[in-house]
C-alpha cells in the first residue's frame, strides 16, 4: 500500500533541542497526543550514550501512525551526518509522513542538523519549519550551563524557547530567561512557558527563521557508522557495556539478555544512590517493565507494557567504577 503513496515531498520537519534533563522526550510525547489522526507522524531520536533508551520510552505510542527511529552514540551530525542520513531516509521511506520531529540529544550541535537538513537533498524532501529549544529557567544561575558552546548553540538556532519545568521555578525564573533573551539580542524569539512538557502542537507551524551559515566544526565524537552496539549479540555473560564521551561528559550503559530479571526495590536504591547529570533505563523485573528517568528533580518511575531487554544510560561528568558491581547486585 505505501509504495502507492506519491512521492514525498515538502515534509513540515521540525528540531525540538534542549540541554540534557529539560525534558525534551516528555515534550515529544505530548506532541504526539496532539497528532491529527489522520496523519503519519515520524520521530528521529538522537541520544549522547552508544545505548538507545528514549526509543523505549517513545515505544509506547508508536502505532501505525508513529514511526520512531534513534540514533545513539553521541552527535548525530557527525561523520558528516551518516548515521543521521542514514537513519533519516530509512524513516522517511517506511513512515511517508506528514510530519517529522528530531530531537538532538541535550550534548550535540543542533546547527550542525539544521545545515545537513538544509543542503540540496533534504531541501526537496522537507519544509523546515519552527526550532523549538527547550529550557529549564533555574539553570540560568549556573555558569556551567550558560557558558557551554552547546546551550547557547541552542538558544541562537531557536524560533521558539519554552520554559519549561514552570512548576518548580522561583516567582523569579521566568523574568531570569526574559531579561537573558533580551540580553543576548534575541526579543525575536518566541517565548512560552509550561510544565512537564505540555507543549502546544501550534507552535511547530510557520518556518524557521534560523541561521545556518557557520562552518560546521569539528568536535570530538568519534564515529563508526558501521558500529551498532544496540544490534550486537550479548555475549554470554548476559549483558554488554559501551562507554562514550565528548562536550565535557561521559557517559556508560548496559545492555542486558531478555533473561535476566531485576529485582525492582534494589534497582530503585541503587538508581537513588547514582550521582549523575542524567539517567535513563527501561527494566525487565521480577514485579514487571518499570521505565526510569533521573533528573536533578528527582526519578520517576513509569511502568511498560513490554520491552525487549533491559537497558540503563547515565551521563555524568564522572564514573563510578563501582557503578557496573551494584547494578549486577541487582539481578535476581
Amino acid at each position: 500500500m505505501q509504495n502507492t503513496r506519491a512521492p514525498i515531498s515538502a515534509i513540515p520537519a521540525n528540531i525540538i533541542t534542549g540541554f540534557l534533563g529539560v525534558g525534551k522526550t516528555s515534550a515529544i510525547q505530548h506532541l504526539i497526543s496532539q497528532k491529527p489522526e489522520n496523519e503519519r507522524w515520524a520521530i528521529l531520536v538522537n541520544e549522547f550514550g552508544e545505548i538507545g533508551i528514549d526509543g523505549n520510552l517513545l515505544n509506547g505510542q508508536q502505532n501505525d501512525s508513529v514511526f520512531i527511529r534513534e540514533v545513539p552514540g553521541g552527535c548525530m551530525c557527525c561523520a558528516s551526518g551518516l548515521p543521521m542520513q542514514i537513519a533519516l531516509n530509512q524513516l522517511l521511506s517506511e513512515a511517508k509522513p506528514h510530519r517529522l520531529l528530531i530531537e538532538p540529544t541535550g550534548l550535540g550541535h543542533p546547527l550542525e542538523v539544521l545545515q545537513l537538513l538544509s543542503n540540496d537533498y533534504y531541501q526537496k524532501l522537507l519544509n523546515l519549519e519552527q526550532v523549538i529549544t527547550l529550557v529549564d529557567a533555574r539553570n540560568l544561575e549556573n555558569k556551567r550551563y550558560t557558558e557551554h558552546a552547546t546551550f547557547v548553540q541552542q538558544i541562537a538556532i531557536s524560533d521558539v524557547v519554552i520554559g519549561n519545568k514552570q512548576d518548580l521555578y522561583a516567582p523569579h525564573h521566568q523574568d531570569t530567561l526574559t531579561r537573558y533573551l533580551s540580553e543576548q539580542g534575541f526579543d525575536s524569539k518566541q517565548l512560552y512557558f509550561c510544565e512537564q512538557g505540555q507543549l502546544d502542537s501550534q507552535w511547530l507551524v510557520g518556518p524557521t527563521k534560523a541561521l545556518i551559515k557557520p562552518p560546521c566544526h569539528h568536535h570530538h565524537h568519534e564515529v563508526d557508522p558501521t558500529r551498532d552496539i544496540n544490534t550486537q549479540p550479548i555475549p554470554n555473560s548476559g549483558f554488554l557495556e559501551a562507554q562514550n564521551e565528548g562536550e565535557g561528559f561521559l557517559s556508560v550503559g548496559w545492555r542486558f539478555s531478555p533473561d535476566q530479571i531485576f529485582d525492582r526495590q534494589k534497582l530503585h536504591r541503587f538508581i537513588t544512590s547514582i550521582e549523575a547529570e542524567r539517567l535513563k533505563a527501561v527494566f525487565i523485573t521480577a514485579q514487571g517493565i518499570f521505565a526510569y528517568n533521573k533528573t536533578a528533580d528527582g526519578i520517576t518511575e513509569i511502568e511498560l507494557d513490554e520491552c525487549l531487554e533491559s537497558r540503563i544510560e547515565i551521563i555524568a561528568l564522572h564514573r563510578d567504577p563501582k557503578w557496573q558491581a551494584l547494578l549486577l547486585n541487582c539481578l535476581i
